[in-house]
């Protein structure tokens, strides 16, 4: 038998991908792959069919394999696949850096840019080069040869480093059950969330309830459990994870700390002031004081509606909770009692016309009038028996994509949700169309009772943001790969498809099509819509400068051209909390060892991009609200100028040719409540 990571077909064999294929794949395609590199480096003259061409098709068979390594490892996570993983992470990390930093290599692309050849190249062409060229400089491609080395020892050393951020992440959430033996001590925890409950206890052969640190488990706890001292524990447990307070062979303290010095050295090694500029080069905002202007007007504006909403909160829990003093494991059990007071309904109450089935129907439903595609489901060899595929084609029929869904919550798999790329659209050189292929991966409570899955309204608005990050992917029509879905896209920009499609959970119409109550099939009563709808900014100032807080720390240890802050992180993320914060915070509280987003998870000093994009995906929604809302030609602009272009062009450019104009910041202070309407 073959091995499937090497013997790719138009999809990947997950079904047979095993561990111990891992191993000789990357033996055979990092060979494959140096020799292509040897022959691009070679090439006399060079030229894009003779230097690029070749170099990307033997790129692409290893990257999709690796891809498809670290995608399981993500999802299905057992020792020997974290084994397997973590013997040839060194390597591949390693060939990657030699190629970036490769002399011959850039060489070649600058002899091409410099050549008559170039003229006649299309502007994609050109652009890749040009994109090329930058990426060399921004590796280290022009450095000594000491420094170079040293360059590369940096990023080998990072590269295992949030690898291991991840796994301790995992491990320690893993680590951690409550266990509960008398139904009393659930008092207020909704019978489904029990039933939830007892059937991870009855997994894990212990009798009664159990509640883990994975969100579907942890969340309705701390939102709805009347017993204070099970709050706290858990809350304790939760905000301490993978830190010095809990298990010492999962503490990150001492990875963050080394990551920062790395990222300093680093951009030391490459003539810039701090790792800020080395990210922000690549991204729309070029400059780490343009990211902290924008931060900080924000925090301005949304400050005084953020104080409003904890003083409102402070005086219900006091008046009608009987807690003089709000901890932070009271604050999401209150405000859900500050919410049913207010509107009269509860998110769980929502959260059982929300069944899985529905959403998805009425997800596709609405993606298909908006841009006129067709969405049905598919077949293929799959990771998990959850995993489901599916088929997007036009209105006649052509195939245009195919993507995974992995949607439930289990221990082998890491927290939160994402997209990611299996494969890319491209035209190939033989005149090949290559189909767009993706991952749409949630972490949603598992069905109980025999009945279907139910989502929060939280859940809902998460799947149509991964939803949009995966038709940015897939429905590209940009002919070359290096350009193609989010690849080369700036990456404070790649959040404007997925936070555009948010918008879409608070409309009625499309939220009838999404709801189907799991006991009665019912719809979404109007009356119940309007309480939502009304609620809909409910604390959304809390919520702004929480997300603000997260950004703010992000960059400020990052963009410090006198210290890496390695030492001093916890200090930096307290005063930003002074600052942005109305929520006060505990003294064990160690939010940065869980924050893999920047420290293993690709944003570092890019976290600013969730608002940075909210401003772009808001303004552009409210063209479909001047234009209508189910307007098909402004659907069809949206793909045509937006999700189809990747990054044949800057973000900025394909926002302008959709909406006619620069982004304003007043539709998102409008959408948030932040301003009035």
């Amino acid at each position: 038998m073959g091995n499937p990571l090497i013997d790719q077909g138009v999809l990947l064999d997950f079904a047979c991908i095993k561990p111990e294929h891992v191993t000789p794949a990357m033996d055979e395609l990092l060979d494959r792959a140096r020799k292509a590199l040897k022959a691009a480096q070679e090439t006399t003259p060079a030229s894009w069919q003779a230097t690029v061409e070749p170099l990307e098709a033997a790129l692409t068979k290893l990257t999709r394999a690796w891809g498809a390594v670290g995608h399981l490892t993500g999802v299905m996570d057992s020792p020997e696949l974290r084994e397997a993983y973590n013997a040839n992470l060194p390597r591949t990390t390693q060939f990657f850096i030699e190629l970036s930093q490769s002399e011959l290599l850039y060489a070649r692309y600058k002899e091409i840019a410099a050549s008559k050849e170039f003229a006649s190249l299309d502007a994609l062409k050109q652009r890749v080069i040009n994109h090329e060229l930058r990426d060399f400089r921004l590796s280290g491609a022009e450095l000594p040869a000491s420094q170079k080395a040293q360059l590369k020892a940096l990023e080998e050393e990072a590269s295992a480093l949030g690898q291991k951020f991840s796994e301790n992440l995992l491990d320690a959430t893993n680590a951690f059950a409550l266990d509960v033996s008398d139904r009393a001590e659930l008092e207020g925890i909704p019978s489904d969330i029990l039933e939830m409950y007892a059937a991870q206890a009855k997994a894990a052969g212990v009798a009664g309830w159990r509640i883990t640190l994975q969100i579907p488990s942890y969340l309705p706890a701390m939102q709805y459990g009347a017993n204070r001292a099970l709050r706290e524990k858990l809350y304790r447990a939760y905000i301490t994870r993978a830190s010095e307070l809990g298990e010492a062979s999962h503490d990150n303290t001492s990875i963050i700390s080394r990551l920062l010095e790395i990222r300093r050295e680093e951009a030391l090694l490459l003539g810039m002031k701090d790792y800020a500029e080395v990210s922000l080069a690549v991204k729309m905002a070029k400059s780490p004081q343009k990211v902290l202007d924008f931060l900080e007007e924000l925090a301005r504006k949304a400050k005084p509606k953020a104080e409003q909403d904890y003083a409102e909160l402070q005086e219900f829990a006091r008046a009608k909770l009987g807690l003089e003093k709000l901890e932070p494991w009271d604050t999401a059990w209150a405000s859900e009692k500050l919410r049913r007071a207010k509107y009269n309904f509860s998110g769980q109450e929502v959260r059982r016309y929300f069944t899985l089935p529905a959403v998805f129907s009425g997800m596709f439903s609405l993606v298909e009038k908006l841009f006129d595609i067709r969405i049905e489901p598919d077949s293929a060899p799959v990771w998990h028996p959850d995993v489901q595929f599916w088929r997007i084609t036009d209105a006649k029929g052509k195939l245009l994509a195919q993507f995974y869904t992995d949607l439930y919550a289990r221990s082998t798999k890491r927290g939160g949700a994402w997209m990611d790329n299996d494969s890319t659209y491209a035209v190939l050189p033989d005149g090949t169309v290559r189909t767009p292929i993706a991952y749409l991966v949630c972490n949603f409570q598992q069905p109980v009772g025999g009945k279907p899955a139910t989502l929060t309204h939280d859940d809902v608005t998460t799947l149509f943001h991964e939803f949009g990050h995966g038709l940015h992917h897939m429905l590209s029509r940009v002919p070359l790969a290096q350009l193609s879905g989010i690849n080369g896209f700036e990456w404070d920009a790649v959040e404007m498809p997925s936070q555009f499609m948010e918008n879409w959970t608070w409309n009625f119409d499309v939220l009838e099509t999404l709801s189907q109550h799991v006991d009665t099939n019912e719809k979404l009563p109007r009356e119940l819509f309007e309480k939502m709808l009304a609620a809909k900014n409910f604390q959304s100032g809390m919520f702004c400068v929480r997300q603000l807080e997260f950004a703010l720390f992000d960059m400020r240890i990052h963009a410090d051209p006198q210290s890496s802050h390695a030492g001093d992180f916890q200090k930096v993320l307290k005063d930003v909390r002074r600052e942005v914060a109305v929520v006060p915070s505990v003294e064990f509280n160690r939010f940065a060892q869980s924050f893999s987003h920047i420290f293993a998870g690709g944003y570092a000093a890019g976290y600013y991009s969730y608002k940075w994009a909210e401003v772009l995906s808001a303004d552009a929604f409210s063209a479909f609200e001047e234009e209508g809302l189910f307007n098909k030609d402004t659907g069809r602009r949206w793909v045509d100028e937006v999700l189809s272009r990747g990054a044949s062009r800057d973000a900025m450019d394909s926002f302008i040719a959709f909406r006619g104009r620069e982004p304003s910041i007043e539709p998102l202070l409008r959408h948030s409540g932040i301003t009035q309407q």
